[in-house]
């Protein structure tokens, strides 16, 4: 497919312009092979070898310009995306929209947290307090469900800060490290959601041409994701050992066995393997029998 194809037969991404995703979604369609120059002050790009432009925007934004056919894909993190899933349905607003790929970053959970000379027992000791967060529908769905009633403040930015100031008692916010609440005194206390990033489409039916670019690019990306873990291993072994050194090889399938020149008691085994290869499972190969054992990287993968 031509990168010149016309703008209606061009997929619209959504990606986020700064922040955490940013720099993973980038790399991510890099991995693709699909190059992108990134200037900061233009906002909608287009792919030189890809059928795709990307539109850059706050986190926030993306679901809606998804949900609303705005853009066709949109990379958010799912928490976003349930936040914003929760506030149109209480809108009243549809929010129709495709998982198309769970992909493997931006990993973080939205969570309650306390200062850390608060005493906490269990979600009863929530009941009565004021909870600052940017995420007031996943935290009152989580209170709902707990059964506690505490009021919600809706923060726009800096909600760790909210109980030194005296805004609330506690606060509902991101934690990936945890390094932001100790900085400001605070301890996470209860997990409300689990967020990674994912890609999303719109629930409407796509042109033949932008269909055919949307297969090709899921190919792509799940091409990347499985090598992202997987390893090709090669090794030399007798042949008496090779039924155990094949139980040893993590999520490998049938090997490829060669015979090695001037012994004929031994191969060489070339396999993939889709887990990771620890250090314990070389030394495990290692004690079945196997030598010259070699773990390489796997840049690309397609099945």
């Amino acid at each position: 497919m031509p990168p010149s194809a016309p703008p209606k037969d061009r997929l619209r991404l959504a990606v986020q312009k700064s922040g955490r995703l940013a720099t993973d979604s980038l790399d991510l369609l890099a991995r693709c092979g699909i190059k992108v120059k990134t200037p900061k002050e233009k906002l909608l790009l287009h792919a030189g070898n890809f059928p795709i432009d990307l539109l850059f925007v706050r986190d926030d934004d993306i679901p809606q310009l998804v949900m609303d056919g705005v853009c066709d894909l949109g990379i958010v993190g799912t928490n976003v995306l349930e936040e914003t899933a929760l506030q149109r349905r209480t809108d009243g607003d549809g929010d129709g929209y495709e998982l198309a790929r769970t992909l493997e970053f931006g990993g973080c959970r939205l969570a309650i947290a306390l200062p850390e000379e608060r005493t906490y027992a269990g979600p009863a000791d929530l009941a009565g307090l004021r909870i600052a967060t940017s995420y007031p529908q996943l935290t009152k769905r989580f209170l709902a469900e707990k059964g506690v009633a505490a009021e919600v403040v809706v923060l726009s930015g800096s909600v760790e800060i909210a109980p030194r100031l005296g805004l609330a008692e506690a606060i509902c916010d991101l934690v990936a490290t945890g390094s932001t609440l100790e900085a400001n005194q605070l301890r996470a206390v209860e997990t409300v959601f689990r967020s990674s990033a994912v890609l999303i489409r719109a629930a409407r039916e796509l042109n033949p041409v932008k269909a055919h670019a949307l297969e090709l690019l899921l190919r792509r990306i799940d091409g990347v994701q499985l090598a992202a873990e997987a390893k090709y291993i090669m090794l030399h072994a007798p042949k008496s050992a090779l039924p155990e050194i094949r139980k040893l090889l993590p999520g490998a399938e049938n090997p490829t066995l060669l015979p090695l020149a001037g012994d004929e008691s031994r191969v060489a085994l070339h396999a993939v393997c889709q887990e990771a290869v620890f250090w314990e499972t070389m030394e495990s190969l290692k004690r079945a029998g196997a030598s010259s054992i070699l773990v390489l990287p796997i840049e690309k993968m397609m099945l």
